[in-house]
């Protein structure tokens, strides 16, 4: 995870300064894109490199904290951060590996994945037995919700075609998962993940408590990705209403 956040911001500076050198640059890279990436790359820090990490051990709900910023803070904020108006299309390799990696449907199913098979009782269970939750489990939801919040936000318009309707249907769709799994752990009479039967937890909380306040931090968390969707169907609406009006007032 360090090694691909000290990649992430070497490649982002050293582009950074190379465009701004030109006023075109500049006006591509504004300094509010810079403080947003900034930003995003101190949240990722402080969510997997430091004394956060132990001590949200303790307890699910600071632990569900933790992921919802690498999954609702961090990549919107890393790809409102990236430079506007780029040259890169469909036609070169890395333009058809990108529309590739953010095709929606691709996307959605990746998110869909970590999402539900991570956070099924027998999927995280096993996942704790074979130690691979604690160091994998953060970059499966930043990396799966970094495609997802780039559909959504099309950093990319050159390898990315679609619509602002398309993209509030594929927000509504993509919130779905989440808001599912969260529904669960508000509403479920038992604690449904074996290593939380009967862990200490902090703030002399019982498991089931905690699990129902890891819901309810999942659900907040997904809001604005859902509230967004709306906002951009409601657009996609008023620009569809706009155009059949102007149609049936042409004189023929």
């Amino acid at each position: 995870m360090l090694a691909l956040l000290v990649l992430s911001a070497g490649a982002y500076f050293w582009s950074l300064a190379r465009a701004r050198r030109s006023a075109e640059g500049q006006a591509r890279w504004p300094l509010w894109k810079v403080a947003l990436f900034t930003l995003g790359l101190v949240l990722w820090y402080g969510a997997t490199q430091t004394g956060a990490r132990a001590y949200t051990g303790q307890s699910m709900a600071l632990y569900m904290a933790r992921l919802m910023v690498l999954a609702e803070v961090v990549p919107p904020l890393l790809v409102l951060g990236l430079p506007r108006n780029t040259s890169l299309t469909r036609e070169s390799p890395l333009g058809r590996f990108l529309g590739l990696l953010l095709d929606p449907w691709v996307a959605l199913a990746v998110w869909a994945a970590v999402i539900i098979f991570w956070n099924i009782p027998a999927g995280f269970n096993a996942s704790v037995v074979s130690n691979t939750a604690a160091p994998l489990l953060p970059l499966l939801y930043l990396i799966s919700s970094l495609m997802v919040w780039s559909v959504v936000l099309r950093p990319l318009p050159g390898v990315q075609p679609a619509t602002i309707g398309n993209r509030g249907w594929f927000g509504l769709l993509a919130a779905l998962p989440m808001m599912a799994v969260a529904a669960v752990w508000v509403y479920s009479p038992k604690v449904l993940y074996t290593p939380y039967v009967s862990a200490l937890c902090l703030w002399n909380l019982t498991p089931l408590q905690n699990q129902q306040i890891s819901g309810w931090i999942m659900m907040i968390a997904g809001l604005p990705a859902m509230a967004l969707a709306f906002v951009q169907l409601m657009m996609w609406l008023i620009a569809l209403a706009d155009g059949e009006g102007n149609n049936t007032s042409r004189p023929s």
